[in-house]
């Protein structure tokens, strides 16, 4: 059960600070937030929040209700990324991309209190 949650863990973790490194360095990435009608301050804040939602995550330390605010916080992003992507009449390979990405979410969530990690 904990290298379930742990590798399901890691690998949210790993897409989240990858997507982080691209919403500030990547100009590709940032004239797509741009396209979608977000406002540029909105990607700064995102960038952010997921770094946050990371360390959150992987410290053990870390209360077990401030990790549930984190795994909301990023299943919302996801959400609105689908809502954003369907607006913008984007390929359903995205949408269906951040479904995959809500399941990684749903069970490192799942395995965390299974696993009794806290």
């Amino acid at each position: 059960m904990k290298t379930i949650y742990w590798t399901s863990t890691g690998l949210l973790s790993i897409l989240l600070l990858w997507s982080s490194y691209s919403y500030i360095f990547s100009q590709a990435t940032i004239t797509g937030i741009l396209a979608l009608g977000f406002p540029d301050h909105f990607r700064i804040q995102l960038a952010v929040l997921k770094i946050i939602a990371v360390i959150i995550l992987l410290v053990p330390q870390i209360p077990l209700q401030i990790k549930e605010w984190a795994y909301a916080g990023v299943t919302f992003f996801f959400i609105t990324s689908i809502v954003a992507h369907t607006a913008h009449k984007d390929s359903i390979f995205i949408s269906l991309l951040n479904l995959l990405f809500i399941a990684l979410v749903l069970i490192s969530n799942l395995y965390l209190h299974k696993s009794n990690i806290l």
